[in-house]
């Protein structure tokens, strides 16, 4: 009996103890410092308004050489020395390759004696014309000797000029026989060592010089967002941005710290490709970019004057697919609100439907509201909304 007596007080005392446990319980869920059940969630919002908000498109795109010329000979023969340094950078008239001069040292020789001849033989012709018209005044010479001595003194004349125009050609020939680099820049590797036979205009180039100060970047465009931007500039409903300025991403994902410019866009679409080329320049005065570098150039396409941008953690889709996002209701309760996106700008949507200034969208404590319950809204910086 003692036994069972003792086990009946254990019960009772731990009843007793389990009821004021329950009881506290209660009391910390329904008291004054708690949010019982009904009672507003807080929540951080952000108040919407419209500014202006420049848009931009990615577009991907290769580097290529500000100026490029590969150097060819323009006269034929055995390359005697190359005198440049592969990988190096070479001058403008700075020359590349000697080419063995001799046969044409002996055209240019054998050019300036003919012209040494013709100019002797001029000036006896001209004294010869000068002595026979005085002759002629007084019948000591027949008019045809005189007529002859004139025609052979304009004829040596002409065979003066067509000497020194051999002897130029022979002293262009000599001069061609030392290679010379047409541009400034850097030049790549050489095609033909000294001892090789070359010929003039031949189809391989002996070197390419590039001129890597400025580089030029290729893009394109696919047709149909070229229209749709020119739709919505003629709309209205997008500003000209009035910069032509771009900004270059690294195939390693860095940004080139220096801005280009778009130069000019294509008159023709690509029919394989539907696409519009595109040019920018950026000046390279570090040799950063390279010929044949895969980039993405960020472009400014237009100016939306009204724009809202919302967080991307803010939005949310529906089982439609459609965009929506929470706001505080005019009675203080969390309201679902389907919006309108079209793109993003950087970490934001751009939203241009379904949202007036001044309404408050809900992007912190969105997993513990439900539509129609009761917020309290507390409004945070666009910073902290990152």
């Amino acid at each position: 009996m003692f036994f069972d007596r003792s086990r009946a007080v254990l019960s009772a005392a731990s009843l007793a103890a389990i009821a004021l446990t329950l009881g506290a319980c209660g009391q910390g869920k329904g008291g004054a410092g708690g949010m019982g059940p009904g009672g507003p969630t807080p929540v951080g919002v952000i108040v919407a308004r419209t500014e202006p908000v420049t848009l931009t498109t990615e577009l991907t795109g290769r580097t290529s050489a500000y100026l490029v010329s590969e150097v060819r000979p323009q006269v034929g023969g055995i390359i005697k020395a190359r005198l440049f340094q592969e990988g190096g950078y070479v001058r403008a008239g700075q020359p590349l390759y000697q080419i063995d001069p001799a046969t044409y040292q002996a055209a240019y020789n054998s050019a300036a004696a003919g012209l040494a001849q013709a100019q002797a033989t001029a000036t006896a012709a001209q004294l010869k014309a000068e002595r026979y018209k005085g002759l002629v005044e007084i019948n000591a010479v027949s008019k045809q000797d005189n007529d002859d001595a004139r025609a052979a003194a304009l004829q040596a004349v002409a065979n003066v000029a067509a000497q020194k125009a051999a002897l130029d050609s022979a002293r262009i020939n000599l001069g061609w026989t030392k290679v010379v680099s047409p541009i400034s820049g850097r030049i790549g590797k050489s095609s033909v060592t000294p001892g090789a036979l070359v010929t003039a205009s031949q189809a391989n180039a002996l070197a390419t010089v590039q001129d890597l100060s400025r580089i030029y970047v290729d893009l394109t465009q696919s047709s149909s967002d070229m229209l749709k931007l020119q739709s919505a500039l003629n709309s209205g409903q997008l500003g000209r941005s009035g910069s032509a300025q771009v900004t270059l991403k690294l195939e390693d994902g860095s940004t080139y710290p220096i801005s280009g410019r778009l130069e000019f866009s294509d008159v023709t679409v690509d029919p394989t490709t539907g696409s519009v080329g595109l040019r920018a320049t950026f000046d390279n005065p570090n040799g950063v970019l390279l010929p044949g570098m895969y980039v993405r150039a960020v472009l400014g396409k237009g100016v939306a004057n009204g724009g809202m941008l919302i967080p991307q953690a803010a939005v949310s889709r529906d089982p439609k697919g459609n965009a929506t996002v929470m706001v505080v209701g005019a009675k203080g309760a969390a309201e679902p609100r389907v919006i309108v996106t079209t793109q993003t700008v950087g970490d934001k949507w751009l939203v241009t439907s379904g949202l007036k200034p001044g309404d408050q969208v809900i992007v912190e404590g969105l997993l513990k509201v439900r539509p129609g319950a009761p917020v309290k809204p507390a409004v945070i910086t666009a910073t902290a909304a990152q």
